[in-house]
């Protein structure tokens, strides 16, 4: 079970209660989407088959078993699959961020750099590329993706250097672009991205199981699509160069490989309907829906009235901060869209455009935002969770915010508006222990955001 840091409620009284619910229901919509679970539930034996939600494969006609692929969850499914098909398994190099390594008996685990990429990460892509160069025709390769696989699997084309793409990254990161834009670009610049590992793969079939960290679980954004037909194009990706007005920006590299792609100068990644792609199979095993059900239901079952509202938010931060203060506030004067006791759920991903050099992350800004709109607002709660356990660059899971948390925080000399001023939400929120700490959960799943009323 997953924990969390117990400074969180250690308040007694009323609010002590309060937030060990919202830490039950937050722990349930995690232990939903444990990665080595969902392998196991959607691929099993039956005899010599290997069965999965899109196709079964004879395991006495296949030769080797190949597993390959990059994600935060990457080690626990390796488990899972080991523990399924133990010496079947000829090898395999699965890369993971660092800190999320697991012990494991046949496939090779690598840390390297998430969310931007470093030498690691190329190091250990290249023996994905070594491994599959050995995967013949009668052979299957098993690709386990999950969130973070993108920068996790990176392997710049020539001349895109890693110094470009960890620039590149920093610099989109910074704009506030949405993961489907990062990937849209990155699988335009690099070998193993929209689609190209299972083009490597050829002629061996290819099984991905993959844990959905985007928003409306797109196949060709998760991971930036290893394994599936790429919908985007050079000229898409430059398009969101020039919407964030990086252009001049941007290292000189990466912009002549992407205008050489526009002028048709380069390939672009396979199509739908590529026959390079037709052995490839891909099942999503866990998403950010299945983790807000599993929050409902553990919501009910505390005596909460429920709704789960969305799957797709997305936006700034700070904004949808308010969007959530509305709901609250919507509950506790009308009683809609649900009454008191109360917990509305949402799920998605947003983004953060730097403005201050200060820690934290998104959803610990909106965790601090929220707080500045619902001070004084009895008897409500909000949590901002990133479900992998690290919310941006920092161990923090995310935060909780409530009609008390700027009283606090000025109790103790701090400036709420001045923090949430210069993205500094993660000091802030740790000096009242309104911080959410797991460590790595072994998931990734997207990010929840909670309401609760009481």
């Amino acid at each position: 079970m997953v924990s969390f840091d117990a400074r969180l409620w250690q308040r007694g009284g009323k609010s002590e209660e309060q937030r060990r619910t919202a830490v039950e229901v937050m722990q349930a919509a995690l232990e939903a989407v444990d990665p080595y679970q969902a392998v196991r539930r959607h691929l099993r034996l039956d005899g010599e088959q290997l069965v999965t939600d899109v196709a079964s494969y004879d395991l006495d006609a296949i030769e080797r078993v190949w597993v390959v692929g990059g994600g935060k969850a990457g080690a626990p499914m390796v488990r899972a699959v080991e523990d399924l098909l133990g010496e079947r398994i000829g090898g395999g190099h699965v890369n993971v961020k660092y800190g999320h390594a697991l012990s494991t008996h046949i496939v090779r685990i690598q840390e390297a750099g998430h969310p931007v990429p470093d030498q690691a990460g190329i190091d250990g892509s290249l023996a994905i590329v070594d491994i599959l160069e050995q995967a013949g025709a009668n052979d299957l390769v098993i690709c386990l993706i999950s969130g973070g696989g993108s920068a996790l699997m990176s392997l710049p084309m020539q001349p895109v250097s890693l110094a470009d793409m960890q620039t590149l990254t920093s610099q989109l990161l910074a704009a506030g672009a949405t993961i489907n834009e990062i990937n849209a670009i990155r699988k335009h610049l690099e070998q193993l991205k929209g689609g190209r590992l299972a083009q490597l793969a050829q002629p061996a079939a290819v099984l991905s199981l993959i844990l959905s960290d985007v928003v409306g679980n797109p196949l060709d954004v998760i991971a930036s699509g290893p394994t599936v037909p790429d919908t985007s194009t050079y000229r898409d990706a430059w398009a969101i160069i020039e919407r964030y007005g990086l252009a001049q920006e941007i290292p000189g590299t990466i912009a002549k490989v992407l205008r050489s792609g526009c002028d048709g100068g380069r390939p672009d990644t396979p199509k739908p309907g590529d026959p390079a792609l037709e052995r490839a199979q891909n099942v999503i095993i866990a998403s950010n829906s299945l983790a807000a059900d599993a929050a409902r239901l553990k919501a009910e079952e505390l005596g909460l009235n429920t709704l789960f509202l969305t799957s797709y938010l997305q936006g700034e931060a700070r904004e949808i901060a308010q969007v959530l203060v509305a709901i609250a506030r919507e509950i506790r004067d009308s009683g809609l869209p649900v009454p008191a006791p109360a917990c509305v759920i949402l799920g998605g991903e947003t983004t953060v455009t730097l403005r201050g050099k200060g820690k934290g992350g998104r959803n610990q800004e909106m965790a601090l935002a929220a707080a500045l709109a619902m001070e004084g607002l009895d008897d409500c709660l909000i949590a901002c969770l990133a479900t992998d356990g690290t919310d941006g660059p920092t161990d923090a899971t995310g935060g909780v915010a409530d009609g008390t948390t700027v009283r606090r925080g000025q109790d103790l000399g701090l400036d709420a508006h001045a923090h949430l001023g210069k993205n500094n939400a993660y000091p802030y929120l740790a000096a009242i222990s309104d911080l959410l700490m797991t460590g790595p959960t072994q998931t990734n799943v997207n990010d929840l955001a909670l309401i609760f009323c009481w």
